[in-house]
């Protein structure tokens, strides 16, 4: 493997500044790595290195004419494949939408493009973001690198093991219920989810609405603090973007990776989290962790949000209801595949029938048929208007322990990467993976994972940081403490037989 690929975005931020390498010679190693891994990981769905060759090139045409360009300019990205992205295949890894090509980009790949980043292409997905494995994908699961016959979460699964498996430096995710953070600690890589509103959701095919947000997977925090100011930031194309800047979370990253000190730091250790169901190792990593900060200077806490013990019933009845709704879209009728019914008359409503009968996977259809059902008449306030009250409550419990501490502790999930097929045909037991990071969600606050430890069986363990809404800086700086503070998990995941393979 090229060396260069083993180092962070910053690292070759500044050889790529320094004239050291060109954006070319970086890309192609990124490129060319995808090649040779993805018909074995399948993390990408399409590869871009026409686009990304091009792109890479006018960087090192600017960088050479002494034009002033973006810090992260020339580093190779991943994106989602949620993200619409102009000329480019978008399927949301569902076979609905077939090979369609968006004619226009999301405010975030507009960004990416501005600043730079050669985009080499899109990542493997859970079905419309539905999962916990990237199981549900229509075009095959992605591997786990550090475990080829393990899952690498999801439903950002694909972006998490390009990132985890040297493909790429930097990659975008979304993150509903857990998408970001639970791939990220099954994979040893840093994902973060910001405070709701903070990075534009506009061109981000939805899935539900209220808790869908883009985040960044890196292999380090400082990563995805400049990864974070690149995209965020205010959108008059996105009714719920925030009306204010992200911050300079980068410096703040530094300055305490440089001390690995935050004295007075409040931390909250959350007693809903953690316990019953969650492996020994990961507690066992988790309380480590909570008594090295304790020894850095920080205050510990056991914190109780007794509502928490109600957010995944919430969840999955708020999040099925957004779902019918956006969903109701794809009808195959504007875009996407077009499926007639096999014998009768050829009607709209059997042309939809037919079409979504063939496009959508099982767990699809399965929050179809769930969030229809939980918003229906007689049902409505019964389920979706009682898991609003609960979500209410929720938000009351983060406001209250955040008047006492600055953060919020948890492990990020309860295990480390199962096996693939032991959980895809028990849908509760795959929801659970999610209980740890659905709170997040629900009342919009920022949280992230960052790598902690490896497991007895040598699997990464992640480590949960939950803050303030707006106070996405104060997770970042608590981040990069746990980080300093950690094993080396992330950029170790071992050179395995399966590459030669």
């Amino acid at each position: 493997m090229n060396e260069l690929l083993k180092k962070s975005a910053l690292e070759l931020a500044d050889m790529l500044a320094a004239g050291q390498i060109t954006s070319v010679e970086l890309t192609t190693a990124c490129l060319d790595r995808i090649e040779a891994l993805n018909p074995k990981i399948n993390a990408f769905l399409f590869i871009d290195r026409e686009g990304a060759l091009k792109t890479a090139a006018e960087v090192d045409a600017k960088r050479q004419a002494g034009e002033e360009l973006h810090r992260l300019a020339g580093i190779p990205i991943a994106l989602k494949d949620n993200m619409v992205t102009r000329g480019i295949p978008t399927t949301c890894a569902s076979k609905i939408l077939g090979d369609w090509c968006p004619p226009y980009d999301a405010t975030i790949v507009k960004k990416i493009h501005e600043a730079g980043l050669p985009v080499v292409g899109k990542t493997n997905m859970d079905e419309f973001a539905m999962g916990s494995s990237t199981e549900h994908s229509a075009f095959g699961p992605t591997l786990n690198p550090w475990d080829i016959e393990r899952i690498p979460g999801g439903s950002g699964g694909g972006s998490a093991a390009a990132v985890a498996a040297y493909m790429v430096p930097l990659a975008l995710g979304s993150d509903t219920g857990g998408s970001i953070r639970q791939p990220g600690a099954v994979t040893g890589t840093v994902g973060a989810k910001p405070t709701y509103g903070a990075v534009s959701r506009y061109g981000l095919i939805a899935m539900a609405s209220s808790l869908d947000q883009i985040g960044p997977v890196t292999r380090t925090v400082a990563d995805a603090a400049v990864l974070t100011e690149l995209v965020g930031g205010y959108d008059p194309l996105d009714s719920t973007s925030l009306n204010e800047p992200v911050g300079n979370l980068v410096d703040g990253v530094e300055t305490v990776a440089g001390t690995k000190s935050m004295a007075g730091l409040k931390v909250g250790v959350v007693k809903e989290l953690s316990g019953e169901g969650y492996e020994a190792d990961v507690l066992k990593a988790f309380n480590a962790t909570v008594k090295k900060l304790e020894e850095s200077g920080a205050e510990v806490k056991e914190v109780s949000c007794p509502s928490f013990d109600y957010a995944l019933a919430a969840y999955y009845l708020i999040m099925p209801a957004e779902v019918s709704s956006n969903l109701a879209r794809f009808d195959g009728m504007r875009y996407g595949i077009r499926v007639e019914p096999s014998e009768g008359p050829v009607t709209a409503e059997r042309v939809m029938a037919a079409t979504r009968e063939a496009g959508f996977g099982d767990e699809v259809k399965r929050r179809i048929i769930l969030g229809t059902h939980v918003l229906s008449a007689g049902y409505y306030d019964a389920y979706y208007g009682s898991a609003q009250k609960v979500r209410t409550l929720i938000q009351r419990d983060f406001a209250r322990v955040f008047e006492e501490v600055d953060v919020l502790v948890s492990p990020t999930a309860p295990t480390t990467a199962f096996k693939f097929g032991d959980k895809i045909d028990d849908p509760m037991a795959m929801y659970l993976n999610d209980i740890a990071t659905i709170p997040a969600n629900l009342a919009g606050v920022p949280a992230m994972s960052v790598p902690n430890a490896l497991s007895s069986e040598g699997l990464p363990i992640g480590f949960q940081i939950i803050a303030p809404a707006h106070h996405d800086l104060k997770m970042y700086q608590a981040a990069a403490l746990v980080e300093a503070l950690s094993d080396d998990v992330a950029g170790a995941c071992p050179a395995s037989s399966w590459e030669e393979n």
